[in-house]
């Protein structure tokens, strides 16, 4: 029976492929486990804009967000992560499993400008499951737009 995440693919007629494998600890390990390069292994990052309003940031598995990008493009100047507790309220997840698709909110979504035209693996809301997607369909999906919001992550 599809969990939230695949319900919500299926319903935006979104192409997909559930992957499943065991616990990891990372992104690379994840990225291994689902046989993708770690580019591909895209973390949903739920960011509080302000009280109860968030956007998620798709970003790619070896990159990390760029505040001041973000910060530009939001046209804000504060930006924070929200603990483990406001992220499973704001998003119906919990960490580690979070995906825009079947959130308990719609929240907008930003995907890293080095996702489009990939096919990437994002997390489908349980612990060892993946949701394999064309990135630009997903994004269009979602109502999602691209943007350079990321930065190499530091070795």
């Amino acid at each position: 029976m599809p969990g939230p995440a695949e319900t919500a693919a299926i319903a935006l007629g979104v192409d997909h492929k559930i992957v499943t494998h065991g616990p990891v600890r990372s992104a690379a390990e994840a990225a291994a486990a689902q046989g993708v390069p770690v580019h591909d292994l895209v973390k949903t990052i739920v960011v509080r804009r302000a009280a109860g309003d968030y956007v998620f940031v798709l970003v790619p598995g070896d990159r990390q967000i760029s505040w001041p990008k973000l910060r530009a493009l939001l046209g804000v100047n504060r930006l924070s992560l929200p603990d483990a507790a406001t992220a499973k309220e704001a998003t119906g997840y919990e960490r580690g499993t979070i995906t825009p698709f079947g959130s308990a909110r719609p929240w907008p979504v930003i995907a890293d400008e080095t996702s489009r035209g990939r096919t990437i693996s994002l997390g489908a809301g349980e612990r060892g499951v993946g949701l394999r997607v064309s990135a630009d369909a997903a994004v269009a999906a979602l109502g999602g737009r691209f943007a350079d919001v990321t930065e190499a992550t530091a070795a």
